[in-house]
């Protein structure tokens, strides 16, 4: 039987959550921030990716190569990614190594010397990340997505930063804003493994206990506006987002929300799949997501398709989408559950995943959410509430669409909204 998780929260506020897995030989470990794009201010737009491509580039006592000799050395692995909502630095190692790895990531939180040099380094390769995204239609377009939905919001931008705002960030804003927001009331620091909560908090309190900065997050409230974004290329393939008004993580029907998206394009078995690829060829790729925010969300479909078909592509996903709360069947519930529950075991196996759950968990609830509570949470759910609540979205007035590449025959916003009216 797994052991249950364990929370302890120092005196300046830090809290150490972990997972002890005593089978395995490895262990993950990461900090997670409550910081992200949605925290920027205009003039900070990518300020936060910025800070995570410079994590591992220097600090007081180790340069760029000897932070990653010392992980490689023991053949361990380090990366960092930043969302919306939260930054976060982990490293995955063997079990004997976690000091190693305590002290490089704490090393790297409070000591980093962001030198000039690697800033302008490191600039050049940020703007070549946003150059590539540019390139790259089945990814622009859902930034396209996130813009059309929060027009002219902080959650609405994107993640990257644009060339212009990247170019203007130097040591001393890098400075100023990681001690603004890099507080230890907003960190997590998170384990999964071959570990012992005791010793990782002894580790943990030792290199950041006396980091006692306390920060208030700011961040205007995410609207959901609804509108679009077009980008009429020469490509082979047109690349279609549609969205409508989702819930936050915190809501009382987000799992059923995820049923729900299960049950819409979740699968090769997705009524979505069934209908536009498998029966009619409108495309290759369909699927449909969630996103879910700490005051907002959004339901989203994805579809690549040809030129000639995009026109009745959005008429089959709208048929579908409204026909689905009508004709919804328990068979189809309890498959999105199975399927649910099966993802979270799956995930239970690895340090990895374990880590950033934890991560996660106490970063927006404080604490973290026991595997079983989770699977009651998915048993909970029923026909009549996925239901309730696919006719509650889906028949939303707000529709947010984003399109790339040959789009000529893509009706106006207002006509693919009707359909969904």
């Amino acid at each position: 039987m797994t052991q249950p998780s364990q929370l302890t929260v120092l005196p300046n506020g830090l809290r150490v959550v972990s997972q002890e897995m005593p089978q395995l030989q490895t262990l993950a470990i990461g900090v997670w921030v409550d910081v992200g794009a949605r925290h920027e201010t205009i003039d900070r737009h990518g300020i936060s990716h910025m800070l995570e491509h410079m994590a591992f580039k220097g600090t007081e006592t180790r340069t760029a190569l000897q932070i990653a000799q010392q992980i490689e050395d023991v053949g361990g692995f380090m990366n960092a990614y930043t969302s919306r909502e939260q930054t976060a630095y982990y490293i995955r190692i063997l079990k004997d190594d976690l000091s190693l790895a305590v002290d490089i990531l704490s090393d790297i939180l409070l000591n980093s010397t962001f030198a000039p040099e690697e800033i302008a380094r490191e600039r050049g390769v940020v703007v070549q990340e946003i150059g590539q995204s540019h390139d790259t239609p089945d990814d622009i377009v859902f930034d396209y997505l996130q813009d059309a939905v929060y027009t002219r919001q902080a959650m609405g931008r994107t993640i990257l930063g644009t060339e212009e705002s990247v170019n203007g960030f130097d040591q001393e804003i890098l400075r100023t804003y990681m001690s603004d927001q890099y507080g230890a009331n907003r960190m997590v620091v998170s384990a999964a493994g071959n570990l012992k909560h005791a010793e990782l908090v002894a580790l943990v309190e030792d290199r950041l206990g006396e980091h006692d900065k306390q920060v208030s997050p700011k961040m205007e409230p995410a609207v959901f506006v609804g509108g679009e974004r077009r980008d009429n290329k020469e490509l082979e393939q047109a690349h279609l987002t549609l969205a409508l008004d989702g819930l936050s993580y915190r809501h009382e029907d987000y799992y059923a929300l995820q049923v729900l998206i299960s049950v819409l394009g979740g699968g090769m078995s997705s009524r979505l799949f069934q209908e536009v690829r498998e029966k009619r060829g409108l495309c290759y790729s369909i699927y449909a997501y969630g996103a879910s925010y700490d005051d907002a969300g959004m339901l989203g479909i994805y579809a690549g398709t040809g030129a000639d078909q995009i026109q009745e592509l959005t008429s089959v996903i709208a048929d579908v989408m409204t026909g689905t709360g009508p004709s919804l069947t328990g068979e189809e519930v309890e498959r999105a559950k199975t399927q649910m529950n099966s993802g979270l075991m799956m995930g239970l196996e690895s340090p990895s995943s374990w880590c950033e759950q934890l991560g996660r968990h106490v970063l927006i609830f404080g604490k973290p959410i026991p595997p079983e509570n989770l699977r009651e949470n998915i048993a909970k759910v029923d026909l009549e509430q996925v239901k309730r609540l696919a006719g509650a979205l889906i028949e939303s007035p707000k529709l947010a669409l984003a399109a790339v590449g040959p789009i000529n025959q893509l009706e106006t916003h207002a006509q693919i909204a009707a359909k969904f009216g």
